[in-house]
């Protein structure tokens, strides 16, 4: 292991309240503050640039095994790297799914073999994903799962998602929680409203995510489990989760860039790029959520990256798949959109990528402490550029910023001390 010289950075660490001029130093996959001992091998002078936690995305689908053909291990990884994520948690609803101690075993030996990023696996909250037995969660923590999901199916079973979160709360874990009655959600296409009656779109009502989030925030209440909810989109799931807080209740939740930047108006020309799930939300919903983000009713932000092929999303938009991918724009779109025009301070943006989502998985990670893990990003808040998918990492070219033109930009990774990207390049 090299000693790297890190040298007049601004060092910005929220986690400890530390925004200053400083040297960095790693040794040994670690970060020293001050001077080691023997001198370093390799210098990167980071004037100018700012130097952050590495993120954590809590929420990436990765599609292997069985989807390889929209992404990999391997790729997806590179494209955290690309977007300054040191460590990704990879959502199970794969073929097949990941239900079982073999397959965190095989998520965990295809990341030891080609992953650029530490990949930390969720795996499903019922067999299969079907909503109808639980999983051994037991067996799958020890093998390595870090919280539990049936991302893309919610817990529809009351009784189900009681004893889930009684098991998650044995374990320590967090159910990181689809939220989504099927019933009120039909095949809701775009957000119930205007622009859904204009477009002749299934509507797609935002109770349908908050009813099942306010029984969550009852049976986390209840049972002492720990909730996590996933890629929060309306005003009144906000409510219910800002109101579990207040009595106590172990809940916690992420919102996405999409979702923060983007409204049901990006579908007026039926761009199956912006088509999700959740469904984009309106303007009223996409402000209560940034209310919320401001308060820390929500506590991190997450890319829900769900690549997919090109000819999938070139369907006609009744039938392309839900999905949006965000691991190399979340930086530049959410610093673009948020912090400059002064909606959001870049310390608080850095908050929810970093220290956010370390602590909802109880990781010591998302500080720049001596002596803490060797993960950090550095930033170039001046680099204007523009977004084209055909250079991505990625496999997938789902990406409604297409065209975009933004500033600020990752202008290297380091994880566990090591220079995985730099200036547009993987050199891991």
């Amino acid at each position: 292991m090299t000693t790297l010289h890190l040298k007049g950075g601004r060092i910005l660490d929220p986690a400890h309240d530390r925004d200053e001029i400083a040297d960095v130093w790693v040794v040994d996959g670690r970060l020293r503050t001050s001077p080691p001992r023997r001198p370093a091998e390799q210098t990167l002078d980071v004037r100018g640039k700012v130097l952050v936690p590495g993120f954590i995305d809590l929420h990436v689908h990765l599609r292997e095994p069985g989807e390889e053909q929209k992404e990999t291990i391997q790729s997806g990884t590179r494209a955290a790297a690309a977007g300054g994520f040191t460590g990704v948690v990879t959502m199970p609803n794969t073929t097949p799914v990941i239900d079982s101690q073999t397959g965190v075993k095989f998520i965990l030996s295809r990341a030891a073999a080609g992953a650029v990023v530490q990949v930390w696996p969720a795996a499903a909250v019922t067999r299969g994903q079907a909503g109808e037995e639980i999983t051994e969660f037991g067996d799958l923590v020890a093998a390595g799962a870090v919280a539990f999901t049936d991302d893309g199916h919610p817990v529809m079973n009351n009784g189900l998602m009681r004893r889930a979160l009684e098991y998650a709360a044995m374990f320590d874990v967090p159910i990181l929680d689809h939220c989504q009655d099927l019933h009120l959600a039909g095949g809701g296409l775009c957000r119930e409203g205007p622009t859904a009656l204009r477009l002749g779109l299934a509507g797609w009502p935002s109770v349908a995510e908050s009813i099942q989030v306010a029984r969550d925030v009852e049976l986390a209440a209840f049972t002492g489990g720990r909730v996590h909810i996933c890629h929060v989109s309306a005003a009144e799931s906000v409510e219910a989760i800002r109101r579990g807080k207040a009595r106590g209740v172990a809940i916690t939740a992420e919102v996405t860039p999409h979702h923060l930047t983007l409204t049901e108006a990006a579908l007026a020309d039926f761009d199956a790029d912006a088509k999700c799930n959740p469904p984009l939300p309106s303007e009223a919903d996409r402000e209560a959520l940034l209310e919320a983000l401001l308060d820390d009713t929500l506590d991190a932000i997450a890319t829900d990256h769900a690549p997919h092929t090109p000819m999938e999303k070139e369907r006609v938009f009744l039938e392309a798949p839900n999905g949006v991918i965000g691991l190399e724009t979340a930086f530049g779109v959410l610093h673009t959109e948020l912090v400059l025009p002064g909606t959001l301070s870049l310390a608080r943006l850095i908050a929810k990528l970093t220290v956010g989502p370390a602590r909802i998985l109880r990781r010591a990670k998302g500080t720049l402490a001596d002596g803490a893990d060797a993960d950090v990003t550095i930033l170039d808040l001046n680099q204007r550029w523009g977004v084209d998918p055909d250079r991505f990492f990625s496999r997938a070219r789902n990406c409604p910023w297409a065209g975009r033109e933004l500033l600020g930009r990752v202008w290297a990774t380091i994880v566990g001390g090591r220079i995985v990207y730099q200036e547009g390049r993987i050199v891991a």
